[in-house]
This record gives structure tokens, sequence and C-alpha cells, in this order.
């Protein structure tokens, strides 16, 4: 699709997808076919390297939700993939054990269980490495929610909600029944928070079971209860990692840290006894992400300082002795920060992910020496590394392609690989993908990307719509099926996706810019790239829009209270009143940490909250936000949207009842985007008001 002229409208996607598309197009052209691109997350590499298996989410056939199989990829390119798995519920959280059975979850109802079972919950399967039909060899009254695998043994742990005080599924079930009975629903809670994200935590929390080796044939499982003493919130939490013995499970433990906080050590149980032992107790620091080293001596973990309002978080790896209780750390004067780390084949080496200069990249670290980096563009995630030291494989995105598994050289660098064979290849973009730097109030250099839809050009210059990122300690470096740029594109719009200050991978120097002054330079750094992107002779600078979500919601907030120069915003999920914020999100003691107590130190809100200057607004805002989000609760919408009507600013406000911090599903994410295209052709382009049809 060419860009129109500079008085032309940009035409608002088709939402029906039963014709097929003209020659020339992408399916970025109309939104039906956006939401049936098929998106790959997670990889599993078996033992000897031969078999590599992606989940791969595509559109249900009633277009209401996506649903996720298994599918294997050939680690040497050569073959097709291939679909593994297929059900209603999908599978999910593919792991290999070493006899090469394909373990994953999933709730599929259990074609041997009594018709009277009830509702499938989550359980494992297993798939023989001769393939045949999937079994469900281990499951749990409400579920299981992770799996841990014993590289060595092939022992299992997983976890699995329980009410505190229940042994077994029967005493759950009597607990759960009685609750029912009784017609009682609510949770006392004794510590903070009381939910996370979009659900209530309790009264079941999960716990860690060991149940063994789990074969394809079935399994007898034992149940050994490794963390019977777990409570709410949280329970064992989630972090956990089984070593390649069978031997140890290290897990994140939660702590208590002052009132209403806490934080995380690392803690390893013996899997025979149950006994468990500290063996990273930082009280400046959260310590978690651990991995085993293959001869199960070792572990290598990230410890994340604690933040205070002169200092944001920084990053280290953590060398861990198991047998002496004693770290060091792997990567000092490492100026990133590192995550997912994962020894190399011989235990001598740990490889890791870091932003970098808004990539996601792979590094390589020996202790004692400075970390080296491996891959040049695009963002890395699902690290897995082949037993014999011949490879690397990861799924690779960047801003033009989405996830795709690649091979990399454990050693070499400045690497760019092919993707291997795999269902999710997008043929074609609706434009095209450029690199910026300005230069900030401060002198400091600023990085963004640039998405330029095709034809753009000084004769036919693009409206321009600066996308900020959310966070704020995070960066733009790659696809986001949430955040998608090329649908705008394909509309005949140019996005601009700056890194401001706040964002990782430029330094720790750059975090400390916008640190507890979110209004500063986050703010000045928007503007200088801005004004960047609109001195090239293919954006419209007449005609822009900012956007965001979340931290970057908070962000178009701002604008939108500081400059007139946007023809609209659009704030998703957004902070507009900071003090009503700290005390309702799920998570108040770490925002408390940087603007500190707003009762004692108001300064920090007063500088930074939006609302304070909500009078200074006249730029169109169009407001959206999911009753279910717990982050950024709805509160926060709302009071934004009554502001913003009592001045008479032209406004709209898109609510989602059963929808997050995110939208999730097919419907309502075609809506979103509709609605916010329909937004930016009113006011951006000055078209009539176009009411999406479903609305």
């Amino acid at each position: 699709m060419t860009t129109p002229a500079h008085d032309a409208p940009v035409h608002l996607v088709d939402e029906v997808a039963d014709q097929p598309l003209d020659s020339g197009t992408t399916p970025f052209s109309r939104l039906a076919d956006v939401m049936a691109l098929p998106r790959l997350s997670g990889l599993a590499l078996s033992a000897d390297g031969s078999r590599l298996v992606t989940s791969v989410a595509t559109l249900s056939p009633d277009r209401t939700s996506w649903r996720t199989a298994l599918w294997e990829i050939d680690p040497a390119g050569e073959r097709d993939a291939r679909r593994l798995t297929r059900s209603s519920p999908g599978e999910s959280s593919p792991v290999f054990a070493p006899d090469g059975t394909l373990l994953f979850t999933s709730s599929r109802p259990d074609p041997d269980a009594d018709k009277d079972a009830g509702e499938p919950k989550a359980s494992l399967w297993a798939l023989a490495a001769d393939g045949g039909e999937a079994r469900r060899v281990l499951g749990r009254r409400n579920g299981i929610s992770g799996v841990s695998v014993a590289a060595g043994t092939g022992d299992v742990v997983v976890l699995a909600a329980a009410t505190p005080g229940t042994d077994d599924d029967q005493a759950d079930d009597a607990r759960r029944k009685a609750r029912a009975d009784a017609g009682v629903t609510a949770i006392l809670h004794e510590s903070y928070p009381v939910r996370f994200w979009d659900h209530d935590l309790g009264p079941a929390v999960p716990r860690a079971f060991f149940v063994g080796q789990v074969t394809a044939e079935g399994t007898q499982p034992t149940w050994r209860d490794l963390t019977p003493g777990a409570v709410p919130p949280n329970g064992a939490g989630s972090d956990v990692a089984l070593s390649p013995d069978g031997r140890w499970l290290a897990r994140a433990e939660e702590v208590p840290e002052g009132r209403a906080s806490w934080r995380n050590r690392l803690v390893v149980t013996d899997t025979a006894t149950g006994e468990t032992r500290v063996l990273v107790d930082d009280e400046d620091a959260d310590v978690g992400s651990p991995a085993w080293s293959p001869d199960s001596t070792r572990l290598v973990a990230t410890r994340e300082s604690q933040t205070t309002q002169a200092e944001p978080p920084n990053y280290t790896l953590l060398l861990v002795d198991v047998a002496a209780g004693t770290s060091s750390d792997l990567t000092a004067g490492f100026d990133r920060w590192p995550s997912a780390p994962q020894f190399d084949a011989a235990g001598e080496a740990v490889y890791f992910l870091a932003d970098d200069d808004g990539r996601h990249a792979v590094f390589r670290v020996v202790p004692g020496e400075q970390p080296v980096r491996l891959t040049r563009d695009g963002a890395y995630s699902d690290l897995q590394v082949a037993r014999d030291g011949s490879a690397l494989y990861a799924l690779r995105s960047a801003f033009d392609h989405p996830a795709a598994p690649v091979r990399l050289d454990p050693t070499a660098t400045d690497q760019q690989p092919d993707p291997l064979p795999n269902p999710g290849t997008v043929a074609a973009l609706p434009g095209t993908l450029r690199e910026l730097r300005a230069t900030a109030a401060d002198g400091v250099e600023v990085q963004s990307w640039l998405v330029l839809p095709e034809g753009a050009s000084a004769e036919q210059p693009a409206p321009l719509l600066l996308w900020i990122h959310g966070g704020p300690l995070m960066s733009w470096n790659g696809w986001s099926w949430r955040w998608l740029p090329w649908v705008m594109a394909a509309q005949g719009y140019a996005v601009l996706l700056p890194n401001p200050a706040l964002s990782q991978g430029f330094g720790q120097d750059f975090v400390r810019r916008g640190w507890g002054s979110w209004g500063g330079a986050p703010y000045t750094d928007l503007m200088a790239a801005t004004d960047a992107a609109v001195e090239l002779p293919e954006i419209d600078g007449t005609r822009t829009a900012a956007m965001g979500g979340s931290f970057g919601g908070y962000m178009a907030n701002w604008v939108a209270t500081q400059t007139d120069r946007f023809d609209a915003i659009v704030t998703h999920a957004s902070l507009w009143h900071l003090d009503g914020f700290i005390g309702a999100t799920d998570a108040a003691f770490y925002w408390e940490k940087e603007f500190g107590d707003p009762l004692t130190e108001p300064a920090r809100y007063e500088q930074n909250s939006p609302h304070r200057y909500a009078d200074a607004i006249t730029t169109p805002v169009l407001v959206i936000h999911g009753d279910k989000d717990y982050r950024v609760p709805i509160g926060e919408g709302l009071r934004l949207w009554y502001d913003l009507q009592k001045r008479g600013v032209p406004s709209k406000f898109l609510y989602f009842p059963d929808e997050n911090h995110w939208v999730l599903t097919p419907g309502n994410s075609t809506v979103w985007y509709s609605t916010v295209l329909a937004f930016l052709a009113e006011h951006v382009l000055g078209e009539a008001w176009s009411r999406p049809e479903l609305l």
C-alpha cells in the first residue's frame, strides 16, 4: 500500500477477511488477517540435540481465541516444521525427558477418565520419542502450573496449587467443598499483596512436588511435597530448577522485608529428605532465575539490587557453589542487565541475555573475564544449549520479523542467523525499518526505531505516530504482537519507537537520568526523538499523534499536559494520579521505593503526577483500560476520563470489562486497533468520526 498524498484520507482496515488479498498487499492491511498470523513462543531441545520443539498459537475456528499446538523444528534447518499435537484446549510448556519423551501441559480431556471427572484441569502429558498418541501421565485436582525436569535422571518436579494445611487432593477437595457448601468466596489475607496482574491470590498457593521419573507409558508418582510450609500470598513461587542429578531443587523463595514488602532469596531443597537450605540471602537484593551446572555442583542466578529514591536497580549474575554456600559476582563491571543465564555444555562458561543499544542480545561470559556479545541485531529469548557443545538455539525476533527459531555458534561474535524453517514466517511487510539517533537536551544520545510505510517520500510524507514503550525499565527491541507498528504502517502512518531515559540497555547512568523524575529526561528525550523524526523528508510533521501503554500511557498523559504539538493522544492502561496508583497497584512497595511515602515525601508525586496539570490539556485523548488490570487499576482510567470530560477535552473511553493490563482476545484486540485507527483518522487526518462497527 502506498502512502496517500498530504490531503488524502487514510482508510481504516477492513475487518472482514473473506476476500483474497490484493496483489502487493500484506497480511497487515486487514486486522482479521493480522489476528490469523501464527505466533511462536518457547523452545525445548532434546538431550541428543536432534529435536527442537516450539509452541505455535493460531486462531481458533470461531476466531474468538488463539489455540496453541506443539510443532517440531529441524535443528539442522533441512526439513519443514511438522505439527505434533492438536486439541481444542491446546498444549504448552514443552520439555524433553532424557529418553526423548516430550512432556507438556494441557487441559485436554483424559480419554481414560471417568465421565463424571468434571472440567479438565491442566495436566502433564507425554509423547513418546517415536510418536504415537500423547498420554496423560500426571494430574492434580487443581491442575499443574509448572514443570522442571532433571536433565540427567529424568526426575520431575511439578508446581500445583493447594490450600494451606492440606496434604493431598482429598483434603484440598474437602476444604474447597466446605467453602462452596457454605457459600464462602471470601479470602483472608495476612500479608501483602492480595492480587497479581490479573488474578486474585489465595486461598490456594503453588507448592512444589517431587514425583520421580515420568515416561510415556505412565508413572506412579511419589508426590513428595517439597514446600509443605508454603503460605499465601505466593506460596512456593514459580521460579524453580531441578538439578541434573535430581538431588536438589533450587528455588527463589519470598521472604518478608519490612511492612508490606518482600524480596527473594535463593534456597535449595534436598528432594529425598525435603530439607531446605538457604544459599544466598541478600538483604539488599532479589536473587532468582537459578540455573544448574551440568555436574549439579554450582548454580548461576540473577541478583537485582534493591532500589532507593537515589538509585535504580542494578543487575548482575552470581556464581554459587552449592556445597560451600558461597557466591561470587560473575559480571562485575558489566554495565548492562543480564538475565536468563545458562551454563555451557562443559560448565565452564555462562550464556545470558541482556538489552544492549535497542537489541536483546546473547552474551557469553567466562569467570574472571568480561562478557562477550555473540549476536548483532534482534531480540533473543528461550535460549537452549546443545549438550554436546555444538550449538545454541533460540527464538529471534526484530521489528522486521516475528519470533522464529535460529541456530547459533556457541563462541562466534556478530552473528545474524537465518530462521530455521517454521510455521510463523511473515512473507512481506507494509514498509521498511530504520534506526534513528537523536541528541537530547543534556547531550545524551537517544536511540529509536522508525517504521516507514510503503511509498513515504518527500512528495508523499507520512503522518507520524510516536509510540512510547511501557516498563519503564525496558526497551523497544523486537517484535510484539500486542504493540504492532506494522498495523499502523499498513494504514500509511510512520511509527517512531524511541528508547528514552529509564530504558534499559544503554547503561546505568542512562536509567538514572529518569529515576524518580519521570516527567523530566524521559519526556525531553521523547521530544528530541520526535524532533529528529519530523526533520526527515518522509515525515509530515504537521500531522502527528502520541500513544503508549502502561508507563507509555503515563508518558502519553504527561505529553498531553506539557505540549499541544500532537493532534491526538492515545493512552492505554495508564497512570494518571500517582498517589492513587501507588496505593492501589499490586506492587506498591516497589514504586514507593522510587517515589517515597506520599504522605511524608510528597515532592516527587507533586512534580511527576500528570493529574496536577490536567487544566493544560487541549489535545483530544482516547483513554483505554481493562477492568481486570491490577497492575494499573481501573481507577486510574476512570479518574483520567472524568478529569478530561469535566474540562471539555474531546475524549473517548474504550473500556474492556474482562481484559487485564493487556488486551488478549482476538475480538477485543481487533476492536482496540480499529478504535485507535478511527480516533487517529478523525484527529490526525481530519476525517469524520467513524464508530467501529462492533462498538
